[in-house]
């Protein structure tokens, strides 16, 4: 069995900070709107995903599909702030 990592940490803090700002958002309607936080975060967190495989050895293909997902989260994250309007 894995142990448990300082990176988990993150992850766990970046999956708690998810669910807060959506409660927030549902019960005031301030804040970003989860759908356009949730590329954003998720890039981060494949990337901390990535960081975990890399200082556990794991298996490369891992960290590439870590990575890739990454880029993919972040691709969709900038193509919904290119559509936004200026402001």
């Amino acid at each position: 069995m894995p142990s448990f990592h300082p990176v988990d940490a993150i992850l766990l803090l970046l999956g708690v900070e998810a669910v807060a700002l959506a409660l927030w958002h549902r019960r005031t309607g301030r804040g970003p709107a989860p759908r356009r936080l949730l590329p954003n975060l998720l890039a981060g967190a494949f990337l901390l995903a990535a960081l975990r495989t890399a200082l556990s050895d794991g298996p490369e293909t891992l960290l590439l599909l870590w990575l890739a997902a990454a880029l993919l989260a972040h691709l969709v994250d900038l193509r919904g702030r290119w559509s936004e309007p200026p402001g």
